[in-house]
């Protein structure tokens, strides 16, 4: 069963977060009230201190600020604790450059929620959501435990995501990127997007 256009469930997770230019970290609650009115990516992987997951972070992290200028807000997601980000923050150079929220999920509600929590490991999978204004999935991908993702195709997804929204009576094609000609198609798409 797809899960577009699912509104997510009610949340409240601890995160860690260490703002750019902040000496310490904090915890801080993140909810599904502060997804709400505007663009989220929960971007989840399967554990901290593991091997892929670092480079797909400092990845995020590398391209963050592009992010917020379209308005969009990363959440990176596992089923460690807010304890354990801290941890890792602290003890990698990789993921000591992350600044956006690291949201701890224990007991697995969100990756339920999102059906991409794997029971028998007591972890998530590689799973990628586009969180729209309204708190409904627009899009989202699934990969295998091995193979890490792109951060800049993230950030061309959401900018057409956007576009889209914005611009109903148009579809991006195959690689468009922002100020790419866009297609209309000829009969009425108005409940399809």
């Amino acid at each position: 069963m797809s899960l577009i256009n699912k509104e997510i469930a009610d949340f409240s997770a601890q995160a860690f977060i260490q703002p750019a230019g902040a000496v310490k970290g904090e915890f801080k609650t993140v909810t599904k009230a502060d997804l709400i009115g505007k663009w989220s990516v929960l971007f989840f992987y399967p554990a901290d201190f593991t091997f892929i997951c670092p480079t797909e972070l400092e990845d995020l992290a590398n391209l963050y600020d592009k992010f917020q200028k379209i308005g969009c807000e990363i959440y990176s997601v596992s089923c460690d604790t807010h304890f354990v980000h801290k941890a890792w923050h602290e003890n990698s150079e990789k993921v000591g450059k992350i600044t956006y929220p690291m949201l701890a999920d224990p007991t697995a509600a969100l990756a339920k929620d999102l059906e991409v929590y794997i029971e028998a490991d007591g972890m998530a999978e590689r799973g990628t959501f586009v969180i729209n204004p309204k708190g409904r999935v627009v899009a989202y991908e699934v990969n295998a435990g091995n193979v890490g993702r792109n951060a800049e195709e993230l950030l061309r997804k959401v900018e057409a995501l956007q576009f889209v929204a914005e611009h109903g009576d148009e579809v991006c094609p195959a690689k468009w990127q922002p100020g790419a000609e866009t297609l209309k198609p000829s009969f009425d798409l108005v409940g399809l997007l």
